[in-house]
């Protein structure tokens, strides 16, 4: 995440002005994983306590200080999911009064989900954990449907055909990411509730989050700083007239 934050910001000089703001906004994503993780990683090292018997097998036991989810949920989503998606819409270079609507729009409703995302974190009750989840569906499945039908129109606008694919990856790789999160979420709870969760389960629930991290922010900052570069030449080729 960190080597993805020095990317985006060095390339800011070899794409045009008008890309500039979605690459900035791309290092800020990935910058604040990384100063999240750092939290995050300490936050578990200081729960759990490991050691081994002359090379034996490991024990892990817990210290009694509680591991912070909200390091993940409140401390880094509800910052950097709106800005992803605004960034895939800047980058798009559309009408100025349809992208600030659109900004607004999907930064909202990414920022209501991840708020009654929270709400389902902390549920033992599983018909209760049921409603939250559906009620975080709601705005997630707004988005969702922005990406895949409601920018069709105007990815199929894009200068070249180049531009169009790597758009038309940018909204599926965001769909797919955001796909992942509240399942992941959901089936951690649901083992919880019926008594299944365990210290393995919340380990490999954290490294499921943590690839999705990498394929949603720093995979998708680079398909970003692609559509920058292969617009920026189209432009100063000539091919384009800036708006």
């Amino acid at each position: 995440m960190g080597s993805a934050t020095i990317f985006f910001w060095l390339q800011l000089a070899n794409v045009s002005k008008s890309y500039r703001t979605a690459l900035i906004i791309a290092g800020i994503v990935t910058c604040i994983t990384t100063y999240r993780n750092f939290g995050y990683y300490n936050s578990w090292v200081e729960a759990f306590k490991v050691v081994t018997n002359d090379g034996g097998d490991y024990t892990v036991t817990l210290t009694g200080i509680p591991f912070l989810y909200e390091y993940r949920d409140r401390g880094d989503w509800m910052l950097t999911l709106p800005l992803l998606l605004i960034e895939l819409i800047l980058v798009m270079k559309l009408p100025h009064e349809e992208t600030v609507s659109l900004c607004w729009k999907l930064g909202m409703a990414s920022v209501l989900m991840v708020a009654l995302g929270h709400f389902l974190e902390i549920q033992d009750d599983l018909p209760v954990l049921w409603i939250w989840w559906f009620l975080a569906m709601i705005p997630f499945c707004y988005v969702v449907r922005t990406l895949v039908v409601g920018l069709n129109e105007a990815t199929s606008k894009q200068p070249t055909p180049a531009a169009a694919s790597l758009v038309s990856a940018a909204r599926y790789v965001t769909v797919v990411s955001w796909l992942a999160y509240p399942f992941v979420g959901l089936a951690w709870q649901a083992m919880g509730s019926v008594g299944l969760a365990s210290p393995t389960a919340l380990m490999y629930e954290q490294i499921g989050y943590s690839l999705v991290d990498v394929w949603a922010k720093a995979f998708f900052g680079v398909l970003i700083w692609a559509i920058a570069s292969e617009k920026s030449a189209v432009e100063e080729s000539g091919r384009l007239l800036p708006h």
